[in-house]
């Protein structure tokens, strides 16, 4: 039932003092242009505190795809103070997937985990079983994790289909080993991995403590599921 669904994916946009509302609204404008049945953002989608950089994010509320907009945070958003970004973003339609799961109406699970820097501000940490809980077996699993470290992890609990960002496609051509290292070996683009798909984007924005990118573009992925 997943066949020919049209999943557009957003990851790392990380509003800040250099990507601003306009270029938030840009990219809601081309996803939304895409007429995606199911729109997710992978986590980071900002840097700094909701009185600081609420106005930037705004626009997300304009994001429409046929079964929802939803999200996982990332590391960036418990920095930032997820507490209180959670509030907002939930305000502004998206459906945040902390260690939980939904059921499509295409007859799909989309489960999300939480990032591990929750840990070090007493919220939730990943619990990929708890997301998974109850589960038909055999079923069609899209998982979102902001980090795609744990790959081989979720390739064993029976996902289809995983969702990662957070490497920014390593922002410099040939210098992915370094990211490489810290990231499982995934940096960018699609992978198998024990039979599971893993897709790493590359990342929508770009991290203002690094603002670089060369031979690493950034990007909106649309993603067209098919059987077999």
């Amino acid at each position: 039932q997943a066949e020919g669904m049209r999943v557009a994916v957003l990851a790392d946009l990380h509003a800040d003092r250099v990507t601003r509302a306009p270029r938030i609204r840009r990219i809601v404008e081309q996803t939304n242009s895409l007429r995606p049945d199911l729109t997710v953002i992978l986590g980071d989608l900002v840097d700094g505190t909701v009185e600081q950089r609420s106005g930037e994010l705004l626009p997300l509320r304009e994001l429409h795809a046929k079964y929802g907009v939803y999200a996982v945070p990332g590391n960036h958003e418990y920095y930032s103070g997820y507490v209180h970004w959670r509030k907002f973003f939930t305000a502004q339609g998206l459906r945040m997937l902390e260690n939980s799961q939904v059921r499509l109406p295409a007859g799909i699970y989309l489960a999300g985990v939480t990032d591990p820097a929750a840990q070090s501000f007493g919220e939730a940490v990943p619990d990929l079983k708890k997301a998974l809980h109850g589960i038909p077996r055999d079923s069609f699993i899209l998982l979102l994790a902001h980090r795609p470290v744990h790959a081989e992890n979720a390739a064993q609990d029976g996902i289809s289909l995983q969702l990662s960002g957070h490497t920014h496609g390593g922002m410099i051509r040939g210098l992915d080993w370094i990211v490489s290292r810290f990231n499982g070996g995934f940096v960018s683009g699609l992978y198998d991995v024990g039979g599971m798909k893993l897709y790493v984007s590359n990342g929508t924005g770009i991290w203002n403590g690094f603002p670089v990118r060369l031979g690493r573009d950034s990007e909106i992925t649309l993603i067209t599921l098919k059987s077999g």
